[in-house]
């Protein structure tokens, strides 16, 4: 999957991508760079949305993508505390 750069320096996210991230109109992203020279890209999300992912609910269980996400913003919160050193 690919996109252009445009002059002033945007592209388009493609759909597949904006599907799979849960993005719509007007959401924020975050760009971190890796240290094998990659860029990761993520959705922001409210704490709140990883707080209702932790607590204890006898209604449902969490799915596999609720679970990746969390795992996901953990692995960020955590590079980026690195960074800040």
């Amino acid at each position: 999957m690919e996109s252009t750069i445009t002059s002033k320096g945007q592209a388009t996210i493609p759909k597949e991508v904006r599907e799979h991230l849960g993005l719509k109109a007007g959401d924020r992203i975050k760009f971190f760079f890796h240290p094998n020279g990659g860029v990761m890209i993520l959705p922001k999300r409210p704490i709140s949305t990883l707080r209702s992912l932790l607590k204890p609910s006898h209604k449902r269980a969490a799915t596999i993508e609720q679970m990746d996400e969390a795992a996901a913003a953990g692995a960020v919160a955590r590079f980026r505390r690195g960074q800040r050193r």
